[in-house]
């Protein structure tokens, strides 16, 4: 399999399993607090992955004692990237903050032309102006819903989009740093790091108290950071950021999709959201716009096979 086949395989595994997961923060939150919850998906995640590593390499503890200066930066930004994004969530609904937190995976395609000189074919730029028309329509009841809001609602808006911009300084640090190590190395200090930073603010007695379910969800969320982040490094390490970044902001359409299912279930534990007939539309002209990005273009695939017709 090619690099970048695999890098769009990880990509959009990431993508699938980040499209539930506002929906599954928003109903953790109504019992146990945010920085709870994201110290917990670190931990787990942190536990799952050491687990792995213990058979399968364990020379990758080493970063824990000597991490890079730019992987600290990483997991600091990475750290608030969790914050932000579940305080948004908790203040807004999973879709609106599904929308904001996008923010991070453009400015990483921008820094994937500008910083990793990237090139784009002609296919690939009128990908992306259909996929950001197709977002335009998508949004466009989400985007009143912030316009129409006050106070604490717009509050969320923001917290969510300073996470967004934390994600992205964690993803351009770390597309530099799959270079010269593994991702299993890197990944095993990005979820430490957290997990340590966090603790001071947990509220352990709120998870004494669970039901079984509840734990249930928590483990997800803990698997979700786990998966994901495995995936989204290993994308980073085998395909171009801008590519990466296109498939990244697709998983709203997984949210959409399962909110739009809720509310015609006329579900009472979560928010409702707003669809239209733009909506599809959007969603169409995103999918058209992506597609139209990660397909390799024919005079690319020559060049590297020159023997083949």
């Amino acid at each position: 399999m090619q690099n970048h086949t695999k890098g769009i395989i990880y990509a959009s595994i990431t993508a699938f399993f980040w499209g539930f997961l506002a929906i599954a923060l928003k109903i953790a939150v109504r019992k146990v607090d945010p920085p709870t919850i994201v110290w917990f998906r670190f931990v787990i995640a942190f536990i799952m992955l050491s687990a792995w590593l213990m058979y399968k390499n364990r020379a990758s503890f080493r970063i824990l004692t000597k991490p890079p200066l730019l992987l600290i930066f990483a997991a600091i930004a990475l750290s608030w990237n969790y914050m932000g994004y579940m305080l948004g969530i908790h203040r807004t609904t999973p879709s609106n903050a599904q929308l904001f937190i996008q923010t991070g995976p453009l400015i990483l395609a921008m820094a994937g032309i500008v910083l990793f000189k990237e090139k784009l074919s002609r296919n690939q730029v009128i990908g992306f102006i259909i996929a950001l028309a197709g977002f335009s329509f998508f949004y466009r009841d989400q985007l009143s819903a912030f316009f129409d809001s006050r106070g604490d609602y717009q509050v969320g808006i923001l917290l969510t989009i300073s996470g967004a911009v934390a994600w992205s300084v964690y993803a351009i640090l770390q597309k530099k740093l799959v270079a010269f190590h593994p991702v299993d190395a890197l990944n095993l200090f990005l979820f430490g790091f957290p997990a340590i930073a966090y603790l001071p603010f947990v509220n352990f007695d709120s998870l004494l108290h669970l039901h079984w379910t509840w734990w249930l969800l928590l483990v997800f969320l803990g698997m979700n950071t786990f998966i994901a982040y495995t995936c989204v490094a290993n994308a980073l390490k085998y395909t171009e950021a801008n590519k990466v970044s296109i498939i990244l902001i697709l998983n709203p359409m997984i949210t959409f999709i399962t909110m739009g299912i809720l509310t015609e279930l006329n579900v009472s534990w979560v928010e409702h959201e707003r669809f239209s007939l733009i909506t599809v539309a959007g969603v169409l002209l995103v999918f058209a716009g992506a597609i139209l990005v990660v397909r390799k273009s024919k005079k690319r695939i020559k060049e590297k096979n020159p023997l083949k017709p």
